[in-house]
């Protein structure tokens, strides 16, 4: 049962809370549109399009966004407490740190449970659909990722062939063929055209085209019998301007959502990617053992080499003695082989290890991306207990230095974060540990500053830093007499 004080600390800590997620959570957004920017625009797309890929890309920011949410929002909250004087009415009224902290660190509890499924079972659906839909942006959009010289038969109902696509933005074309696709019930159409243009059309669900100087063919023979269909003449009309419009709603709306990605880590829970984890450390483990056998059969060919040599030169010493210049020439053949070899040698190791790089740059990826799942969840109650504590230290609220002092821990954190994940890519530390050492590294701080705090200490006086340093300070600078007693 929750008393009046839990519920007033718990509502002091959920004001800051839900403004800073939200100011976070749309700067996180805008950088991700800032990078996505060049694939969406331009495109066509309708508003509801572009917010729904926005909200797909931005539910997977949300495991970030919630540590560093929590960390300034209990920064802030117990700013307050101790910049209003509560936090010195509570501990006189007997009330411990401990017992002011418990009930929020009973929240960043429950906040880190819910960020795990969150992360487990909601962001890997989200992040199909946000990678299909940018693949099939980049593919369908503007539908017409037409190839000079080839048929095209992207818009429905219709087979295209341009020789020359120009223009800034490709919209000029030369060489028109255009087929319509029909039934044996239907009439059947071919466009030519000397040239033409893509123009904006006032619905965006269509494509409109206008062609110059060319010919409609059209065969009449929808309806008819098939006695009359062979007596039915082709028709060709000449145009010198004909505008057309196709349909490409299809394209536009449908395409968009179809997942054709569907074999990406990042798609998977915990869970799953245990099993591709293991299915990629044999595939690991398996290009290994031929890589070795391989460099080890060329090693040995070269040491066998070089042994028949030597044994060589041995066997028939007597009849090399005369023969001088004959010697030396074999010997430089042989160390020239030798080289040779040994060059190959390098060459081949140093192909193999470009193999390698990828095979252990994707484990590490798919490692670090699962335990993330877990870590990000430990690092809220770090994040709490750093925040917390430094708040009922610094006794300062609102935006000022708590956001410094906790914008400081946050690129601390995401510094040894991305650090150690390129290690772990480059197969220089275990990826496991790489996922954990961020937590590993803040945790004591936030243990040490949990104490400080629980010990009532003056961590950010300055006057007790200025009477440390005093002694040293005397030897340093000579103090000067007034004038009047010189």
């Amino acid at each position: 049962m929750l008393k009046i004080l839990d519920r007033y600390i718990i509502k002091t800590f959920f004001g800051p809370f839900f403004f800073i997620f939200s100011v976070l959570f749309f700067i996180f957004i805008v950088n991700i549109i800032w990078v996505q920017l060049g694939q969406f625009m331009g495109k066509g797309l309708s508003y509801w399009q572009i917010l729904k890929l926005l909200f797909y890309l931005g539910v997977s920011v949300i495991s970030m966004v919630l540590p560093l949410t929590i960390l300034l929002a209990s920064i802030m909250s117990f700013g307050e407490f101790g910049e209003r004087y509560e936090l010195a009415a509570m501990k006189a009224a007997g009330i411990s740190l401990t017992r002011v902290m418990l009930p929020l660190l009973g929240v960043t509890a429950v906040l880190s449970i819910m960020l795990y499924f969150f992360s487990n079972n909601i962001i890997p659906d989200f992040q199909r659909k946000a990678k299909n839909m940018l693949f099939n942006i980049a593919q369908t959009k503007p539908a017409l990722n037409f190839t000079p010289g080839q048929f095209i038969d992207q818009i429905p109902g219709y087979m295209v062939k341009f020789d020359r696509i120009h223009g800034e933005n490709g919209e000029n074309i030369d060489g028109v063929f255009v087929h319509k696709k029909a039934t044996t019930y239907e009439n059947q159409q071919s466009i030519v055209a000397e040239k033409g243009k893509f123009i904006p059309a006032a619905n965006k669900n269509y494509l409109k085209l206008v062609l110059y100087n060319g010919y409609v063919y059209e065969d009449n023979f929808a309806g008819k019998a098939d006695n009359v269909r062979l007596k039915q003449p082709d028709q060709a009309i000449k145009f010198d301007t004909l505008v057309s419009h196709f349909d490409v709603s299809e394209i536009i709306n449908k395409a968009i959502e179809e997942e054709k990605i569907t074999d990406d880590y990042r798609f998977q829970t915990f869970n799953e990617l245990n099993k591709t984890i293991d299915k990629t450390k044999k595939d690991n483990d398996k290009f290994f053992s031929n890589v070795n056998n391989d460099v080890l059969s060329q090693t040995n060919a070269v040491v066998s080499y070089m042994d028949a040599a030597q044994n060589r030169a041995k066997t028939k010493p007597k009849q090399q003695i005369k023969l001088d210049t004959v010697k030396g020439d074999k010997k430089l053949e042989i160390i020239n082989n030798a080289y040779n070899r040994l060059d190959n040698l390098r060459s081949t190791v140093d192909a193999k290890n470009n193999e390698l790089d990828p095979g252990i740059k994707y484990y590490g990826k798919v490692v670090i991306y699962q335990q993330r799942i877990v870590t990000y969840s430990f690092t809220c109650i770090i994040f709490f207990l750093i925040g917390a504590s430094l708040g009922s230290i610094i006794r300062k609220g609102g935006m000022g230095l708590p956001v410094i002092i906790a914008i400081v821990i946050f690129i601390i954190f995401y510094v040894i974060n991305v650090g150690t994940e390129n290690m772990a890519w480059s197969g220089k530390i275990n990826p496991y540990l790489a996922a954990w050492i961020p937590n590993i590294v803040l945790f004591p701080f936030g243990v040490w500053m949990t104490y400080k705090a629980l010990t009532d200490s003056q961590l950010f006086d300055a006057e007790k830093y200025k009477a440390l340093f005093k002694p040293i300070t005397r030897l340093l600078v000579k103090t000067k007499e007034h004038k009047r007693y010189q």
